[in-house]
């Protein structure tokens, strides 16, 4: 007896079913449609009214992003500038630098100083003679030489009391220099920074550079004005 082989059995069926069973099903792209709304980010600019500053109407002070002070500027025209404008109330608009505008004295150097240069703060009073007889407190200033030494003798009195700890009326220079300086450090309590020999007129750097660390100057006459310097570092 001639032994039959087996019959041939397909295994096409079986391969089939264990590739529909081991081969993952397609996979499905799901599109959403997500819209992000991004507002821009709102600046926003306290103004305050004309009665409050003491600038004509339409003018308000902002502060420059750049020098970090203070300027003045009109909305409508565009116009901006470092002097207030004319017909500004020089009285109400001292006061309201005074508290909204200044450092409320000097503060601490915000980093070590250069050999050979020396920090000092002042108060400077203009006078219609004056290099450029305009400041953020007047955008015209009309006194006399005479009259802003008897304002510097004044203040000079008045520093003088504060060193003594004595009188009612005694004010250190940075004090002075945030409500009467004309000089725009007013808003930082009179402070110049550091400085070096040749980067101030020769009258202020002679008087300057011979202080001692927290000596007052007497009276300093400049092309810019009338000054008290005190030596800070």
């Amino acid at each position: 007896m001639v032994d039959q082989p087996p019959p041939t059995t397909s295994l096409q069926p079986q391969l089939s079913l264990l590739n529909s069973l081991t081969t993952p099903p397609p996979a499905r792209t799901h599109h959403i449609n997500l819209t992000v709304s991004i507002e821009p980010p709102k600046i926003q600019i306290a103004v305050m009214s004309s009665g409050e500053t003491g600038l004509p109407e339409g003018w308000e002070v902002r502060r420059s992003n750049t020098k970090n002070l203070p300027y003045y500027f009109h909305a409508q025209t565009k116009d901006s500038r470092w002097e207030p404008p004319a017909g500004t109330d020089s009285e109400t608009l001292k006061n309201y630098m005074a508290s909204h505008h200044s450092s409320k004295g000097v503060v601490p150097a915000p980093f070590a100083p250069t050999e050979g240069k020396i920090r000092c703060a002042h108060l400077l009073v203009k006078h219609r003679d004056s290099r450029r007889p305009a400041s953020w407190r007047e955008p015209k200033i009309t006194r006399s030489q005479e009259e802003a030494r008897d304002l510097i003798e004044g203040y000079q009195a008045q520093i003088r009391a504060y060193e003594e700890g004595a009188g009612d009326n005694a004010s250190s220079l940075s004090e002075l220099a945030t409500t009467e300086s004309d000089c725009s450090s007013a808003r930082k309590g009179g402070d110049l920074g550091f400085f070096g020999k040749g980067d101030m007129q020769k009258e202020f750097e002679l008087a300057a550079f011979a202080l001692k660390k927290g000596e007052v100057s007497g009276i300093v006459e400049t092309a810019s004005g009338i000054h008290l310097i005190q030596r800070l570092e």
